[in-house]
């Protein structure tokens, strides 16, 4: 089943919860946006791996996706799937391109008000105003670990919460619920931080004869 631009788009991109550690709340509002924001200003660049799970409503897993992801400050996404559910997106900002090799085709979508604030644009795009568009809180989680919870102010938000876990300053897990209840879990590993990345990694290169779909057009 391959996954709809919107579930790709919260990760543009964008946590599991370490159960047995023993937490403390220490922040909430304004003043947890502003150390979220802190934390991902410093992220001028952002590589890894990931592994992503979802999970249905009853907490049965429905599937698992491997990849890669990079990012970069203002506004570039990089997004590539393994087979079998071969995927790859990149963002400039301002539109989306989705190459779907099984499919021979490829969809440009243009970034709306809606998927501006989604988790796809946390690691490329601009941070300054978390506080407007989230309710946010932090906790700490043992000596290491900073987890910070976003639930969006807006009623058409494409996600109902979404929870970043920081390890030493570096993300590694995000975990969102949309407004089915449905679970998706997001791990990092093998992270670069703030390394050189060229402009010509988010471009997208893609046989001739492939289809080009514009949406809206």
């Amino acid at each position: 089943m391959r996954k709809s631009l919107t579930t790709v788009l919260f990760w543009i991109i964008a946590l599991a919860l370490p159960a047995l550690a023993q937490a403390e709340e220490t922040a909430g509002g304004e003043q947890a946006a502003e150390e979220l924001a802190g934390l991902l200003r410093g992220y001028e660049t952002y590589q890894a791996r990931f592994i992503q799970i979802v999970v249905n409503e009853n907490g049965s897993q429905v599937q698992e996706t491997r990849g890669a992801l990079k990012a970069k400050r203002p506004g570039l996404f990089y997004w590539e799937t393994e087979a079998p559910l071969s995927q790859f997106i990149v963002s400039d900002g301002e539109q989306v391109e989705v190459y779907d090799p099984d499919l021979e085709q490829v969809t440009i979508h243009n970034l709306d008000d809606r998927v501006q604030t989604t988790p796809a644009l946390l690691l490329s795009g601009e941070v300054g105003n978390l506080n407007e568009t989230y309710q946010v809180t932090a906790r700490r989680i043992g000596d290491n670990t900073r987890e910070f919870t976003l639930t969006p102010r807006a009623e058409d938000s494409l996600f109902t919460s979404l929870q970043l876990s920081f390890y030493d300053g570096e993300l590694q897990e995000m975990r969102m619920r949309d407004s089915l209840s449905q679970l998706s879990i997001l791990s990092f590993d093998d992270i670069s931080l703030n390394d050189s990345i060229d402009a010509s990694a988010f471009r997208l290169d893609y046989p001739d004869g492939v289809d080009i779909i514009r949406d809206g057009a």
